[in-house]
């Protein structure tokens, strides 16, 4: 069974891009567009993955994974998505709760390797 994806990014080129390969993939993806639409759509479709832009307007996508994942707990697997690729911005992305972080432009198969896991 393919596991549900929920994928949080507010640039529309940007999710429809992966949205597309990963559907192509055979991956069932759910989409929302800022912080606030993501966490109401997890917390009613309780996703197996949810892959989270961190440049969000509103809440950002730090905030974003610590509700989530106050919500569905260790069940979930959070994957970040950014620009930021330091050392401390992986430790921030740890720290709020994400399980991977993915260097924009993401690469479906590094995504589709994750899932493998």
């Amino acid at each position: 069974m393919s596991p549900r994806i929920l994928m949080i990014e507010d640039d529309a080129d940007a999710r429809e891009v992966l949205q597309f390969a990963l559907e192509a993939e055979g991956l069932p993806v759910a989409m929302a567009a800022d912080g606030a639409e993501g966490i109401a759509l997890a917390a009613t479709t309780r996703p197996d993955v949810v892959l989270v832009d961190l440049g969000l307007p509103g809440l950002d996508g730090y905030e974003v994974a610590r509700r989530i994942r106050d919500t569905l707990g260790d069940r979930v697997r959070l994957i970040a998505l950014t620009g930021y690729g330091r050392s401390e911005d992986r430790q921030r992305t740890a720290e709020a709760g994400f399980d991977e972080h993915l260097l924009k432009p993401v690469d479906v198969d590094e995504i589709l390797s994750l899932l493998s896991d």
